[in-house]
């Protein structure tokens, strides 16, 4: 994989790292902040990473990644990452999950994280957990 390429997967494993410990700071370092545009399940739509953080406390006590794949290619004067696996963590009540499976796919300009979109199927479980849990 060219240069280029390895500095963006680099770039995209510092800012998720620093996400997952909360370390703001560090994910800032990774995104251009004026031009953030970050997309999420149900289209939630974001421009910076406090606006994240804030979000999912609602939705996730902790919350971690397990990556399986990645791939990086350059396109349109940007340079593309797509990240795929497995999230574990826990819900707001305390009940750990696991192999929830995700894709983020982000977009890297001059070297910092301009986009990011994440698919993940933790609606789905959710779902599927109701579902198990309805009387018939």
């Amino acid at each position: 994989m060219p240069d280029e390429l390895n500095e963006a997967v680099e770039t995209v494993e510092t800012y998720l790292a620093a996400m997952e410990a909360r370390d703001l700071d560090g994910a800032r370092a990774c995104v251009s902040e004026g031009d953030l545009d970050l997309t999420f399940p149900g289209g939630r739509h974001f421009t910076r990473i406090d606006e994240i953080v804030a979000n999912s406390s609602g939705r996730y006590a902790a919350i971690g990644k397990t990556i399986e794949r990645r791939s990086a290619w350059s396109e349109n004067a940007g340079t593309h990452v797509l990240f795929a696996g497995t999230l574990f963590g826990r819900w707001p009540d305390g009940t750990p999950f696991d192999g929830i499976r995700f894709i983020d796919l982000f977009e890297l300009k001059d070297g910092l994280i301009v986009r990011q979109e994440v698919w993940n199927d933790a609606g789905e479980r959710l779902l599927a957990g109701q579902k198990q849990e309805t009387p018939r």
